[in-house]
């Protein structure tokens, strides 16, 4: 049974599994970055929550998938800091990864990155962030 309280995350890396990180806010309070791993998608309903508490300033928040077979699904909808306009970006069919440098691609104290385990070999992801400079998609293929 996962805690119902968040689970602040400072280390380099982290393996998500649903005992402990389901159902909850995983906080990522790293501003070098981090690397989560999600499990491998089964179908198993499990929903995780990562929420950025202390903006990115080096490296990168990287979220990816377990295995080459896994990919992702869905949308990041960012806030632009000019002009009070937003951008949207769509995964590609290979989209396996999610990387935020506090910039372009999110990565700053409040962004949300919600993922749902909703078949095998397929994650459901939305991501809430807010953009510097040119915004860019964060989704990418990069997990071999």
């Amino acid at each position: 049974m996962p805690s119902y309280y968040p689970v602040s995350v400072t280390s380099a890396t982290l393996a998500l599994n649903a005992s402990t990180h389901s159902g909850v806010a995983v906080v990522a309070n790293r501003a070098a970055g981090i690397t989560m791993t999600l499990p491998a998608a089964t179908g198993t309903g499990a929903e995780y929550e990562v929420v950025v508490g202390t903006a990115i300033t080096s490296n990168n928040l990287v979220i990816q998938v377990a295995n080459a077979s896994d990919v992702m699904s869905g949308a990041c909808y960012m806030a632009q800091d000019a002009a009070d306009t937003a951008v949207a970006f769509e995964t590609a069919a290979d989209s396996d990864t999610i990387t935020m440098n506090g910039s372009t691609k999110g990565g700053l104290k409040g962004d949300r990155v919600r993922l749902k385990d909703v078949a095998t070999n397929l994650w459901s992801v939305q991501v809430f962030a807010a953009g510097t400079g040119t915004e860019a998609s964060p989704f990418s293929a990069a997990v071999s």
